[in-house]
């Protein structure tokens, strides 16, 4: 019964209760989405760092090196030499390496030539095949198997760079040995062989060029190159000093990715503070939104809570009818800002998934059970004063005064 009545008296002036509706709304949506972004993007740092103190490169920007050969979102570098990347594995500092030697893709999707210990270092369990062992033998991702269609046994052709428009290797294939199972990870969106097999291709491509200009390339003087190295460094002290002495006395940069995702996180975190403090502003203007709108339907039903009274409702029924009004408005919008977030996300991931090859999950997080208790408590203090008011009144002079 009482929440027939609280309905019919939001739906008395259907205009002002969805302004409020509205504002809060705006207002969540903008916050939650926000949280649902930054909770996911740092699990997502986070989970794909996996132990990896260093990351070894070409001289240049040290966060581009560390999107680029952590995170897989960005252009490397550059190049460096294998010589120079042998001589760290042997420095007692250095418990481990991994090679990483990339330069093109298949359907936008990196293909990364490595070793068994990045697999390993993920996790990663073959669903169906085996792992590569031979040149030109691949290994895909869950969400590249999932998005081109590759199987087992199957051939395909790299595409120079990440871009559609490269140019195809169509003088060597790939044989697809295996799929990985979906580990939530970047294996999930490569394909990975070993290093011979990029060196191969561009090999073969050189070779190709030097006979249609009547030159030939002796292998022995083609430099050896990968793109970046995982280091592991064996303690602690050997992860803060080491960085220094690459930097210093090789022609390689090393870059620390939890010094520079957290740089990253920082100048990230300034536009999100930002755009949490309008939500934020906007939902008090909501909340004054909600009480404006109660405090006038008070003084329009005066008499009629007037007569509520005299035929035996209490004062405490009254105030908890009016404070229930302003919740369930501040319910409703939270509800509309989930739904408003949800849409933000989807459109979003339209863009991401294709560009970054990283869905954002639409489950909730749990920040915003403290955005739904903030959403209510707004609207419940919205309608405390029109419902001290209504406990307060004065019965025979509100009858007279009608």
């Amino acid at each position: 019964m009482l929440l027939k009545i609280i309905y019919r008296n939001l739906a008395h002036k259907p205009l002002g209760a969805a302004l409020s509706i509205a504002l809060l709304a705006l207002s969540t949506g903008i916050i939650s989405m926000l949280l649902l972004l930054q909770t996911q993007l740092e699990q997502k740092f986070e989970r794909d760092l996996k132990d990896i103190d260093l990351v070894v490169g070409a001289k240049g920007s040290p966060l581009q090196l560390v999107l680029s050969a952590v995170y897989h979102v960005d252009a490397p570098t550059g190049n460096i030499p294998l010589e120079e990347v042998e001589k760290l594995r042997k420095m007692r500092s250095i418990s481990g390496i991994t090679p990483l030697a990339y330069g093109d893709s298949y359907q936008r999707f990196r293909i990364l030539g490595t070793d068994t210990t990045f697999i390993s270092r993920y996790g990663g369990k073959l669903r169906s095949g085996r792992l590569f062992g031979q040149s030109l033998e691949a290994i895909a991702g869950a969400t590249v198997a999932e998005n081109t269609g590759l199987q087992v046994g199957q051939t395909f052709y790299s595409t120079h760079g990440d871009a559609d428009g490269g140019a195809q290797h169509d003088h060597a294939g790939y044989v697809v040995t295996g799929i990985l199972e979906r580990s939530n990870t970047v294996l999930d969106n490569l394909l990975l062989t070993d290093v011979s097999s990029v060196w191969s291709i561009h090999e073969e491509e050189h070779e190709e060029h030097g006979h249609e200009h009547g030159h030939e390339h002796d292998h022995d003087s083609i430099p050896r190159e990968i793109t970046a190295a995982l280091v592991k460094a064996r303690s602690v002290h050997s992860a803060m000093t080491l960085p220094m002495m690459i930097n210093e006395s090789t022609g390689m940069q090393a870059a620390s990715p939890a010094l520079e995702i957290n740089r990253l996180m920082k100048m990230l975190g300034i536009g999100v503070t930002a755009l949490q403090t309008l939500a934020l502003g906007i939902m008090l203007i909501s909340g004054f939104s909600v009480f404006i709108a109660l405090y006038n339907r008070l003084r329009e039903r005066k008499y009629e809570l007037a007569l509520m009274r005299s035929m035996g409702c209490s004062r405490a029924r009254l105030f908890w009818m009016l404070l229930s009004e302003g919740m369930l408005l501040a319910l409703t919008g939270f509800i509309g800002g989930l739904l408003l977030s949800r849409l933000g996300l989807w459109i979003l991931n339209s863009g991401a998934a294709r560009e970054f090859h990283f869905v954002f999950r639409y489950e909730p997080v749990q920040s915003e059970l403290w955005l739904l208790g903030i959403t209510v408590l707004v609207g419940a203090l919205a309608a405390l004063v029109p419902a001290v008011s209504a406990f307060r009144m004065n019965l025979s002079r509100a009858l007279a005064d009608a």
